[in-house]
């Protein structure tokens, strides 16, 4: 399919066929093309759990409310945070780059480039990212706001706006993986409605770990889909500056 059929065929699903199945291999697939997806600062601080088993899925499903998307899945994909993972992530990134610069600069600036890839990802991401009770969040801000007097500076830099800039992340990777599901001709359902805790004890997950959303699969039934798309008037939401 071109990216306008794909994106055409994507519809929230409420209700799967429950004769089709779907290839558990192909999922994974479309997991791994998620992983592709942009991300602030290349952190990946994501994880994707795949439910396949029977128990579990029934298990998720009264934890999704027991809404029909969840209750008729064949399989489901959690998408979850883990800001909590951010030294880790940011110490691969950091080694990562140093290689990129010793691979493909110039000798005379493999020194200026690596130092500002090891500030980077050795003291700005620990910075940003750091929780403390709302502490660490407040004393960036005071920082953040003392340098926006003299030039630009990002003011979002509280421990919910740190919050917030891992999900959009993750939720861009969750776009993509329901995309790449509507390319091989499988359905899903972003659920927002359910109840974290309960989803976080059933994947054993630790306490740092954030539920970003739950995507149901499956293959659609007819009424499956509630009615046509609606969306505002493009005027209504398009500016052109």
């Amino acid at each position: 399919m071109s990216l306008e059929e794909i994106l055409q065929h994507r519809r929230s699903v409420r209700h799967y066929d429950p004769t089709k199945e779907i290839d558990s291999e192909w999922v994974k697939e479309c997991i791994q093309m998620a992983t592709l997806a942009p991300n602030s600062s290349n952190m990946q601080l994501w994880e994707f759990y795949h439910i396949t088993d029977h128990e579990t899925l029934k298990k998720l499903s009264r934890a999704c409310l027991d809404q029909e998307s969840a209750t008729t899945a064949k399989q489901m994909v959690v998408f979850v945070t883990r800001q909590d993972l951010h030294r880790k992530h940011a110490r691969k990134m950091m080694e990562l780059e140093v290689q990129n610069v010793l691979k493909n600069s110039p000798n005379e600036k493999h020194e200026k480039r690596s130092s500002r890839w090891k500030l980077y990802y050795g003291t700005v991401m620990p910075f940003l990212y750091t929780r403390f009770f709302g502490i660490a969040g407040f004393l960036r801000k005071i920082f953040a706001y003392v340098v926006n007097v003299f030039r630009p500076m990002i003011l979002e830099v509280s421990e919910n706006d740190a919050r917030v800039v891992v999900h959009k992340t993750c939720a861009l990777a969750a776009q993509t993986f329901m995309l790449a599901m509507s390319e091989k001709g499988y359905d899903t359902c972003p659920m927002e409605g359910f109840d974290s805790r309960r989803v976080k004890r059933i994947l054993n997950l630790p306490m740092g770990a954030e539920i970003n959303m739950v995507v149901s699969c499956g293959i659609r039934m007819e009424k499956g889909v509630w009615g046509d798309r609606m969306r505002l008037p493009f005027e209504e939401v398009y500016r052109r500056v």
